[in-house]
């Protein structure tokens, strides 16, 4: 994207800039912050945004032992020799490099995956480096075997020397003004006092500030002393040969420069997304039709900055924004061109609501905002804006976004509103999008008479005096400037005087503006009514379903408790009646009573059966009407049959396949004129002639595929199936859920997992009944 760096500072990109580097682990990434520009190309910024929402949904990028040590390889590169703790320092934030690699390689993320697969193994020159270095940056006694050697001697040489020196000590006792061995230039000395300096055969190599001591090498001591140094000179030299050596193996290992330039990157991207999560920011889209679609957008450098939708497409290319001062116009231009901004240096955006911002990719972004007075350049206020309403004009196109603030301003307002409406009409023959904002009414007209350009305002609450910072789309905002004085309290003739002076016309256009704002609130008003009212139909519909969903399984269980009671109570008349026939038999005394009992069984057991038929008799039709190979239609299943067989109030019908036993009032004949049509439509599932076990809801609303899913689980329950298949497809994921919602609340189902991948995978899910 073009974009001057005037516009960048008046549309905030550098606090941006300055925001990521803060959240940078270290100089690697804060420069990358501070270099960041909207110059990225589309295949850059499809990678920059997957790799910050991998940072972002991922562990965090843990860049803890990396440090920025390009310096101290740039020393090495120059010749200079670097002291052991900052070899280490260039060895640790390499090992660190290596772990974080490792770490991103095994969490499975492909975007970062491939960036850090940039990155060298340097596991030679760690190894070296461990070997030849302690934890405090020293040489190690056994770098290389002539340092051992070398060292392996000195130690016993300086314990000889020492021995030696007091020995002297104590020789020359009275001499001494300390009894201390020290060193002076590099050799071991004792401390003489300055009169007894002749008493003591040796070198003086120093003496104290007051003069009083003489540090004396003791004759017998200088060919150790001698022996000491030659050998320190060897270990200097041994040691200085070690570290220019590790310090050249690390600064020229292939690939290291461009292992710094991962890190960088890496750096940059967990700086991202911790900007994503601080400023609650989502990850944008790009689309080819032109649109910009920015749902509850909000400035994220504004503190409690109201949301406002913004949506620009070829319908609407032009938004002319209107009302007054202060109401928020300013900072609802700023947040498109900072998203804009944002978006094509491959940051996320700071957007609400339940879609992602969505934008162009866009070649240039156009703006004239603020004051471009120049004293230097001879330039007014006016002029400034002039010259850069020419460049708009020259340079816009269908992929540049346009944003002009206060259009117009700084001239007389006739020939203001003049100029500003023909350099619209040429912005908008352009193809370009943009927000303007303005004062002038001949602007709020041409905007509500010409195609491809709309009005929108920015709400005021005149009772408190205070904007609301609001954006009403599809009408023009007033400049509240006389209810505003009059709330102040400017007294009635002077506002009388200032409506003369606006005149009858711009009188009228006030009271419609007026009048459009208010039924613009009443509409709103009636919209969130309604809309409450829909959610509680809504609610109370699925309350019903609910209700509706526990009657029918407490059916099914009042069902079966009836049928095993009358089961009970038929068992046991059998039984007395079989007792009183052979207490009619074998006991020929007691027959007159059994005889009479006998018959009291008969009329009770007649008069149960006499009331159930008159219980039903509003639904039934008669028994005789039923009768075996008479064709029916069955409500539960949605499909008719002949009856195989009639068992009292219960009948046994044949639908396709499968036999089923259903209670009379559940069934009604089918006459050959009049057949009754299986239906298809959402709430019933027809039962095929042979029952296959996969339900292809796909496209379904919700409750329409429940409602399908109920009864093919039902029937496919009934025919004994070991399992089925439901495809539902994957889509937003709302129908699935749906359906395996249901399938865990049901009793039926035992169990249900996704299809395998080759069998449709998350799009279908495979129930298996118990």
């Amino acid at each position: 994207m073009k974009v001057s760096e005037s516009s960048l500072t008046k549309l905030g990109f550098h606090r941006v800039r300055t925001a990521l580097a803060e959240r940078a682990a270290s100089n690697f990434g804060a420069e990358l912050a501070w270099a960041l520009n909207p110059t990225l190309s589309r295949e850059a910024l499809t990678t920059a945004w997957q790799r910050t929402q991998e940072a972002v949904s991922g562990p965090t990028l843990s860049l803890g032992g990396v440090h920025d040590v390009r310096p101290f390889v740039m020393r090495v590169r120059d010749g200079e020799v670097l002291e052991g703790p900052d070899i280490l320092q260039i060895a640790y934030t390499l090992d660190a490099a290596a772990t974080l690699k490792r770490a991103i390689l095994q969490s499975e993320r492909p975007g970062l995956s491939e960036l850090v697969r940039r990155m060298r193994s340097f596991d030679g020159a760690l190894r070296l480096v461990r070997e030849q270095l302690d934890l405090d940056g020293r040489v190690r006694d056994d770098a290389t075997p002539k340092l051992r050697d070398i060292r392996r001697r000195l130690n016993p040489l300086r314990g000889r020397i020492r021995d030696r020196m007091q020995n002297l000590l104590s020789t020359h006792a009275d001499s001494v003004q300390d009894a201390v061995v020290t060193l002076r230039r590099g050799r071991y000395v004792i401390p003489v006092k300055a009169s007894f300096q002749a008493k003591v055969p040796g070198i003086a190599l120093d003496s104290s500030d007051s003069g009083a001591t003489v540090f004396i090498e003791p004759q017998s001591v200088v060919p150790l002393n001698n022996e000491l140094a030659l050998l320190e000179f060897e270990e200097r030299d041994e040691v200085r040969r070690i570290l220019i050596a590790l310090g050249q193996r690390l600064a020229y290992e292939d690939g290291l420069d461009e292992t710094f330039e991962v890190l960088a990157e890496l750096d940059f991207i967990q700086a991202s997304a911790r900007l994503a999560e601080d400023w609650a920011l989502r990850c944008p889209e790009l689309n080819e039709r032109g649109c910009i679609d920015l749902p509850e957008a909000r400035h994220p450098l504004v503190e409690n900055c109201v949301p406002n939708s913004l949506a620009l497409d070829k319908a609407r290319r032009l938004l002319i924004i209107t009302g007054p001062n202060a109401g928020g116009k300013t900072v609802l231009l700023k947040t498109l061109g900072l998203a804009a901004l944002m978006a094509h240096a491959g940051l996320f955006v700071a957007t609400g609501g339940e879609t992602p911002p969505n934008l162009p990719y866009l070649d240039a972004l156009l703006s004239d905002i603020g004051d471009e007075q120049s004293i230097e350049a001879s330039l007014s206020t006016y002029a400034g804006h002039l010259t850069n309403l020419k460049r708009i004009v020259d340079e816009a196109d269908e992929n540049v976004l346009v944003l002009v603030d206060e259009l117009g301003s700084g001239t007389d307002p006739a020939e203001g509103a003049a100029l500003s409406q023909a350099i619209l009409e040429r912005v908008l023959k352009s193809g370009a999008r943009g927000l303007i904002t303005t004062h002038l009414a001949p602007l709020k007209v041409f905007a509500s008479e010409t195609d491809g350009v709309q009005n929108a305002a920015m709400r005021f609450d005149v009772e408190r005096l205070a904007p609301t910072y609001r954006l009403t789309v599809g009408q023009p905002g007033r400049s509240y400037a006389l209810s505003i004085a009059e709330r102040i309290g400017l007294d009635a003739p002077l506002l009388a005087r200032a409506s003369d002076i606006l005149g009858p016309e711009g009188e009228r256009l006030e009271k419609l503006l007026e009048t459009l704002e208010d039924n613009k609130l009443r509409l709103e008003r009636n919209l969130s009514e309604a809309e409450s009212a829909r959610d509680q139909a809504l609610n109370e519909a699925e309350t019903l379903r609910q209700q509706i969903k526990t009657l029918r399984e407490k059916e099914g269980e009042v069902i079966a408790a009836a049928a095993e009671r009358a089961e009970e109570m038929l068992q046991d008349t059998l039984q007395q009646a079989t007792k009183l026939k052979k207490a009619a038999t074998k006991q020929p005394e007691q027959r007159s009573q059994a005889l009479e009992d006998l018959q009291k069984l008969r009329r009770d057991a007649k008069q149960r059966a006499e009331r159930a038929p008159r219980q039903r008799a509003q639904t039934t039709p008669p028994k005789e009407t039923f009768r075996q190979g008479v064709q029916v239609f069955v409500k539960d299943y949605g499909a008719e049959g002949p009856i195989l067989e009639v068992r009292g109030d219960d009948l046994v019908v044949q639908l396709g396949l499968l036999k089923v036993e259903v209670p009379r009032r559940g069934v009604r004949l089918v006459k050959t004129d009049d057949k009754p049509k299986v239906k298809t439509q959402t709430g019933s599932f027809a039962a095929p002639a042979k029952f296959g076990n996969e339900l292809n809801i796909r496209g379904e609303r919700v409750e329409a595929g429940l409602e399908k899913v109920r009864d093919f689980i039902l029937e496919a329950a009934a025919m004994k199936v070991d399992s089925v298949r439901i495809l539902h497809g994957k889509g937003t994921g709302a129908l699935r859920d749906a359906v395996r919602n249901y399938l865990k609340d049901d009793r039926k189902v035992q169990r249900f997992e996704d299809a395998v991948p080759y069998e449709g995978g998350h799009g279908v899910t495979v129930a298996y009944l118990r």
